[in-house]
């Protein structure tokens, strides 16, 4: 049988009325009564763990606007990919607490755009310490999943982020398996290194719908396997025993055709289940924009389209999980 009410995650807060990973998003997230936020992050140039969704950070913050910070300018290759941009790994923690937020869509998310510069960058300590009070505070249970980015790069410059997480949510008081903990990666072998230090919680497997993971091209170069063929039986057969579940682009469940139709939902949620493994599916935003063509309405491409339609066939695929930018259009329908 079908889950009907699957985990509601604030994806990196509520981002779709406030600036991502900014205070107020998280707080209005927990506000509007998702089950547990999304913080993603990333390592400072003293080995703070910041709440960024990715380590290049001129597009969330101010500082590009920041003259006394104009010669950190500089381009890098992360993860195989060309950036050019400010890097948090450049700055100790005392420079980018004095950074802003900033939304990441100004033109899709105006409204969110309009509380631009007021907050400043959060610590995963900040957050996981927000959580916890909100969870007492509203006499119940809400959990973290926390993502971890880019670790094989990190690594790579000599941050082992597996030993800043741990000794974070030890700290915090989050590493004793008494609040609802999620840990999430594109890279399995940060989940592994992980695990195997025995912090207790449930360990998710992200899946892009294209491309290869770092780590594995890291090691293994062109031969390295795609995250389509990890979501196949034989390579979720591989992850039985090494992770608990996958978190997987919505697309790979809609299984959109050339004309954008929903063909789904696919086999990919069933074949997990068989298996013992949790799915979780990202992101289910409302806007057009970001809704397989058959959904989208007139308006443009910030207007609401037939969101309900392409979350049902998510609900349908009996998922355990799904992230949301608007925490209460979220809770209201997978809960409803």
């Amino acid at each position: 049988m079908p889950r009907t009410s699957p985990l509601v995650i604030g994806h990196r807060g509520a981002p779709g009325y406030r600036p991502e990973h900014s205070r107020s998003s998280y707080d209005l997230a927990l506000a509007m009564g998702v089950d547990a936020v999304e913080p993603d992050v990333v390592v400072s140039r003293d080995g703070v763990l910041v709440v960024r969704h990715e380590n290049e950070i001129s597009g969330t913050t101010d500082v590009a606007d920041r003259p006394e910070f104009a010669q950190r300018r500089t381009t890098k290759t992360i993860d195989g990919a060309e950036l050019t941009g400010w890097f948090t790994e450049d700055f100790t923690w005392p420079e980018l607490s004095s950074l802003r937020c900033r939304e990441r869509l100004p033109k899709l998310r105006p409204s969110s755009a309009s509380f631009d510069d007021e907050q400043p960058v959060l610590r995963l300590r900040d957050v996981l310490d927000l959580v916890k009070a909100g969870s007492l505070e509203q006499g119940r249970e809400i959990g973290v999943v926390l993502e971890i980015k880019h670790a094989t790069y990190f690594d790579g410059i000599g941050w082992d982020i597996a030993d800043l997480v741990e000794g974070e949510l030890l700290e915090a008081g989050w590493g004793s398996g008494e609040l609802p903990l999620t840990i999430e990666a594109f890279e399995s072998t940060v989940l592994r290194r992980l695990r195997e230090r025995g912090i207790p919680g449930s360990y998710v497997y992200l899946l892009e719908a294209a491309g290869r993971p770092f780590d594995a091209v890291a090691a293994l170069g062109a031969v390295a396997p795609t995250y389509r063929q990890t979501a196949q039986p034989a390579g979720l057969d591989r992850l039985v025993g090494v992770v608990d579940g996958i978190s997987v682009d919505k697309r790979m469940i809609l299984a959109p055709d050339k004309l954008g139709r929903a063909t789904g939902p696919s086999s990919l949620v069933a074949d997990a289940h068989e298996r013992g493994l949790r799915v979780f599916t990202w992101t289910c935003r409302p806007e057009n924009a970001f809704l397989v063509a058959q959904f989208r309405s007139r308006g443009g491409a910030g207007a609401f389209g037939d969101y309900e339609s392409e979350w049902a066939m998510i609900r349908e695929a009996g998922v355990d999980g799904v992230f949301v930018d608007h925490a209460d259009l979220g809770v209201a329908f997978f809960r409803g």
